[in-house]
């Protein structure tokens, strides 16, 4: 595959960098690499990233980009990532092409989940 000038890394807000690994290697098995205080990157996400320092949120009705994760088994996924430390701030909606739902991780950073299955 060609990765000139494709999408290669992805950077969020963190808060609490303990409750950041914590929440999304139970939910989504992320794993993560820390480097330095301010700094840690994960992978095994479907592209590799990191969180920075920050007080500041990634959510779109501040104007950030919308990631959205893919689940063969939407409820099931929605439930791990409410039992991980994860809130819910959009339920299961239908749209044209599937459902999907909206939450939070412990920083506040929204990410979305979506299935094509029922």
């Amino acid at each position: 595959m060609n990765n000139h000038e494709k999408i290669n890394y992805v950077e969020f807000p963190a808060k609490d960098f303990t409750r950041t690994k914590a929440f999304f290697n139970s939910a989504f098995a992320w794993t993560f690499t820390d480097y330095g205080p301010d700094y840690v990157a994960f992978a095994n996400a479907g592209i590799d990233g990191g969180f920075y320092q920050s007080d500041q949120i990634s959510s779109s009705e501040n104007g950030s980009a919308l990631i959205v994760l893919y689940s063969r088994e939407l409820e099931s996924t929605r439930d791990k990532i409410e039992k991980s430390g994860g809130k819910i701030i959009k339920p299961i909606f239908s749209f044209p092409g599937g459902r999907r739902f909206h939450f939070s991780d412990p920083n506040g950073n929204e990410f979305a989940v979506w299935s094509d299955l029922d």
